[in-house]
Order: C-alpha cells, then structure tokens, then sequence
C-alpha cells in the first residue's frame, strides 16, 4: 500500500487460456492492424503489452502483463497467496521475523518417484489451465425466437463498434500439443490494452500498461459470470457497458451509439452476450 500500487482484482477465467497462449504475435498485431479507418472514426487505438526481455507479446491478466500460463500461475502464487516459487522466488516482505522458511517454498521435488509429482505446484497449475477447454456458446434447447435475438444482439454488437476490440476469434499458430495446433479461439478479445477512462483507471503501471489501461476481456463464458469488470463492482451486464464510458476512454463512441440504440436493440445485444 506504500508504493500505492493496490488495487482490488477479481480472477481473470482461465477457461480456453491454453488457445489464448498460442495464439502467435502475428495474429494478433494482424488484428490489431485491420479496420484501422473504423477504429480511428470511433477513437479505438489500443496497443499490445510486452514482455521486457524478449520484446514479444504478453496476453495474461487485466492488464495483459503475463506472457505465459507459467508466469502468470507463479505469480499468481507469490502475489496472491505469499508462495515463493522457481520463477518468483523472493519474499514480497522480507522482515526477518516472518521468514520461517527457506525458498523458493513451492519448487521441483528431485526426489519425487516418478516425473508427474516431481513437478512444482506452479507447473502442474500451468498444466491444467493450458488445457482447460473453452467456454461452448448456448446453441441447443433455444426456441425459435431466441435464437433470432441472439442473431439480431450479435448483428448489433458489430454494428454499434464492440467487435472492433472485442474480435470473435483468433487462430492459433502450430503447437506441439495437437489440442491447441493450428484451433479457432473464439474469445471475442483482441488481447490488446486500451484506454478506459478515469471511471475504470487503477492508477497502476504493469508493463505498457498505464494506470488507465486494461486488457480487452475474453468475453466466451460470459454468460456464465457473476461479476463484471476488473474489480467485480457490478454484477448488472447493463451497467457494465455503461462503464466503459467515462474521460479518457476509447469506448466513449461506442457506448454512445449503444445508448442510441432502441430497447429491443439494447435487450438483444444483452441476450447475444448472455448466450456466450
């Protein structure tokens, strides 16, 4: 709380995380270059977040600071829960009289009978989260009209800009895992960071990051939240959009035409979100 860098987060969904790590950079700096003459009409700039040793992409947390599921599960463990760890291997507070043991506390068992449990906590977390699936939109038990407002909400969604840093899909590169080689990840996510006004701003510096600026969120599994925005302040999907809204943010064109929009409109693009 000294070094003012605290800021109350809720977890980011680690469902289809693995399809989001082999997304390569070219995909994404692709994306990020299409549509340039819409973005710029509606103020939508956003730029990647980097990794400072090797220059390339990061795509993990709210502010995209993590390039790996590695990193961010050990940080994730030192951060969150005051585990030392291979990768973060440090105490954040190293007052002598809270020290009760050596480090890094989570770490490889080299004695371990057989490879599997020889892995460290943090791997076997990156593990299973690499191959968690991707949240399945709702297409079955729908009735007529509700498939047609979720066709219409998603018609809408594109047509008021949202689509324009909330992109339906990625693809994966080549992976040597054949789950995730070569896959459509429909994360509705451009893994960008971007401005979003003072009413969302943390004031923290991750990376590129500034203290303003956020990951686009995945929105697969929507549907399936409770709590909306990177502090969980809302659990109204309404007041959500609203929020995008505010000095400063690249969304403030976008929420404007959403606020143009008819009832109907407003409800089906509500129902399309809700379908995912």
């Amino acid at each position: 709380m000294r070094q003012n860098n605290l800021a109350f987060r809720i977890p980011t969904p680690l469902f289809g995380a693995g399809l989001i790590e082999t997304i390569p950079d070219s995909a994404i700096l692709a994306n990020k270059n299409a549509n340039l003459r819409d973005k710029r009409d509606l103020g939508i700039a956003g730029h990647e977040n980097r990794e400072g040793n090797t220059g390339t992409i990061t795509r993990f947390g709210w502010k995209a600071q993590n390039k790996s599921l590695l990193i961010f599960s050990g940080e994730a463990y030192n951060v969150e829960m005051g585990v030392t760890n291979e990768l973060f291997p440090q105490e954040r507070e190293e007052n002598a009289r809270c020290l009760y043991n050596g480090t890094a506390e989570d770490h490889t068992n080299f004695d371990a009978s057989d490879a599997t449990s020889g892995l460290s906590d943090v791997e076997q977390f990156a593990i299973f989260s690499r191959f968690l699936a991707p949240p399945a939109p709702v297409q079955t038990g729908l009735t007529t009209q509700q498939t047609g407002a979720i066709r219409d909400g998603k018609a809408v969604f594109e047509r008021t800009g949202c689509a324009l840093c909330h992109t339906q899909s990625l693809q994966t590169g080549g992976s040597s895992s054949q789950a995730l080689d070569n896959k459509t990840a429909n994360l509705y996510s451009d893994l960008l960071v971007h401005h979003m006004g003072s009413g969302l701003a943390d004031g923290i510096v991750q990376g590129t990051a500034q203290g303003d600026e956020f990951r686009t969120a995945p929105l697969w599994g929507l549907g399936q939240r409770i709590f909306f925005l990177h502090d969980g302040r809302t659990a109204d999907l309404l007041q959500t959009i609203k929020s995008h809204a505010s000095p400063g943010s690249e969304a403030n064109a976008v929420v404007a035409r959403f606020y143009g929009l008819s009832d109907a409109q407003k409800q089906n693009l509500l129902i399309f979100l809700r379908s995912l």
